[in-house]
């Protein structure tokens, strides 16, 4: 058994462990439908090492995700192919997790096929009227709102639909460091109680958050180093409700040991168990409570240091 496979053996472990902590597990519901979930690794800017497939036919993310289906008991299509994105294909799917960049329905990046130009809509459409979304790290950094540049700190008067949807957007990342997550709300699925965690990984700084944002995890930002994390604490892992679908975003996901982290894992499972409706998880929007200072950018020019 190789590295990567133990990695995911303990995740499962941790996974099945967990479940007695969830209003409803995973797989402690014997009612619950198999779910097909649509992964969806496109770069049309920044393509990520944990999404790029070498000489292998899957990324490091798709088979992560495909191995973590077979033993959670739900269904994966990877693809990198934005011609999926048609009403009558995304009525298939229980859900979509997204590792993505830059404006889908355009040509560049990994030279994948493009969403065509109705795509984004169909995609939209799909989670409002009750598909869920799941999405990770650079899920944040896709579709970005009018007038925005990679680490331009500013809250934009007007925010792009899918970054509304998501419920936050990239504003820039400093150096890869430890950082600590605090918990918000150890009761939602998959999360390892409420004493908080730290972690090694590209944290993303994140700006235009919706309002009604259900906040899991806050970034605390005390002993960061960079000039992106010179902020106040503000959201890393979020639920919300767009319209009747179900949305889940963590901003983790950079670095190939967080994608063999068993805590990774559960989190994530957590999230997705829930957006696809086999969890419930009272989701009442608390942004101000938990992080309410959460719009305050850092101030100046940007310089790294």
């Amino acid at each position: 058994m190789n590295r990567r496979e133990l990695l995911l053996t303990a995740g499962a472990s941790a996974f099945t462990l967990g479940l007695s902590s969830f209003p409803r597990g995973w797989s402690a519901r014997a009612d619950s439908p198999r779910r097909n979930i649509l992964v969806f690794t496109r770069s049309q800017g920044f393509e990520h090492s944990v999404v790029k497939r070498t000489k292998k036919p899957l990324s490091l993310v798709e088979e992560v995700m495909t191995d973590l289906g077979k033993k959670h008991g739900f269904d994966v299509k990877c693809t990198k192919d934005g011609r999926e994105f048609l009403p009558e294909n995304l009525a298939k799917y229980d859900g979509f997790f997204f590792e993505t960049t830059g404006d889908l329905t355009r040509e560049g990046g990994d030279n994948n096929p493009p969403m065509p130009p109705e795509g984004k809509q169909a995609l939209l459409q799909a989670i409002a009227s009750g598909k869920g979304f799941i999405g990770a790290h650079c899920a944040s950094d896709t579709f970005h709102s009018p007038g925005h540049n990679g680490g331009q700190f500013k809250n934009q008067e007007t925010v792009d639909p899918y970054i509304a949807m998501v419920g936050g957007e990239f504003a820039g990342h400093g150096a890869q460091q430890r950082s600590w997550m605090r918990v918000t709300d150890a009761k939602f699925p998959g999360i390892p109680g409420d004493k908080g965690f730290g972690l090694e990984e590209e944290w993303y700084s994140l700006k235009n958050f919706t309002p009604d944002l259900h906040v899991i995890l806050v970034q605390e930002t005390t002993g960061m180093k960079n000039f992106d994390y010179e902020r106040p604490n503000y959201p890393a892992t979020w639920a919300r409700m767009h319209e009747k679908g179900r949305v889940f975003y963590t901003s983790m996901g950079h670095r190939e040991d967080v994608w063999g982290n068993p805590l990774f894992h559960q989190i994530l499972m957590g999230g997705l168990a829930w957006a696809v409706g086999n969890v419930n998880a009272a989701t009442p929007p608390n942004l101000e409570k938990a992080a309410p200072q959460a719009r305050d950018l850092p101030m100046g020019e940007k310089k790294r240091r």
